[in-house]
């Protein structure tokens, strides 16, 4: 089942929903970066968050980075996605692995801390971009998320995340919504969306039971009439380039690059976000000196 993102809103025009399923692009996270599960969990959740959040501001060609900082043995998490919801992402400790919270249920919220921040850069195409941050609630991502929402743009949004791992290490199922609530909406809308929740259950037990996106949002939402807006493929992409690795370089100045010119050695630059290898040879460096 592919990837894809799914947007809605209610008929009363009082919710809008966005809803995930991101297992593929999960998966191919985890395997550039050689995750644990602990790991995957985390960074598979804060890709989903980013993915969605990036698809609903729909400003073309801009952009939504989730930078996670805890305090805790993960490190930093970083998601970025583009304005289609296709995302990337990076771990600080991909390695860690810590102890079950109880037995299915990893630890996200101690290995990602609540001695930190959730950072939200939205890139809108204008002068400059839009920043947020608010304090870790619970390190578990959805949570924070929704604090986000309530405190840095004033919207009451209910967000679930979820990554299965399966006992080869492999992502098996990993998704998640976000639902909204409008100007205007009254308080019986509050609840119907409440008791849609706790009908629904964990996000990775939809997925993993065959839901895609658009079902899991009609689940969760089963006392409105909901409008499918619209459907949307997703996937991990890395916009990395040798030109953009050349202007990383570019801006060691010029006494380091002559360094690493005069040394004689080839260098490798691996992509933080991706396994792609920049190699530039001495010559390389040289013609980049010329150029500065």
């Amino acid at each position: 089942m592919q990837d894809e993102i799914v947007r809605a809103m209610t008929r009363d025009g009082f919710v809008k929903a966005v809803a995930i399923r991101s297992t593929a692009l999960t998966e191919r996270a985890r395997q550039i970066h050689k995750t644990l599960p602990t790991a995957t969990a985390a960074l598979g959740r804060a890709l989903a968050a980013a993915s969605m959040m990036g698809n609903m501001q729909k400003t073309k060609d801009g952009s939504v980075t989730l930078r996670f900082h805890g305090g805790g043995p993960l490190g930093t998490i970083l998601a970025v996605s583009d304005w289609q919801g296709n995302v990337r992402g990076w771990v600080e400790n991909p390695q860690i692995s810590l102890m079950e919270k109880y037995r299915g249920k990893l630890d996200v919220g101690a290995a990602v801390g609540t001695d930190g921040t959730l950072t939200v850069i939205r890139d809108l195409r204008m002068k400059e971009p839009y920043t947020g941050s608010v304090a870790l609630v619970s390190g578990e991502i959805a949570e924070d998320v929704t604090q986000y929402f309530a405190q840095s743009e004033q919207t009451p949004t209910a967000c679930a995340l979820g990554v299965l791992v399966d006992v080869d290490q492999s992502v098996r199922a990993a998704g998640g919504y976000l639902v909204q609530l409008l100007p205007g909406a009254p308080e019986d809308v509050i609840a119907k969306i409440e008791a849609g929740i706790e009908r629904a259950g964990a996000v990775t037990k939809m997925l993993d039971g065959g839901m895609d996106a658009e079902t899991m949002l009609q689940t969760v939402l089963s006392d409105f009439d909901v409008e499918i807006l619209e459907h949307t493929p997703v996937a991990y992409r890395c916009y990395c380039s040798r030109e953009r690795v050349r202007d990383t370089l570019l801006s060691l100045g010029r006494k380091e690059l002559a360094e690493i010119r005069d040394e004689g050695k080839p260098i490798d630059i691996t992509c933080q976000f991706c396994d792609a290898v920049y190699t530039f040879t001495p010559s390389d460096v040289g013609e980049i000196l010329e150029n500065l």
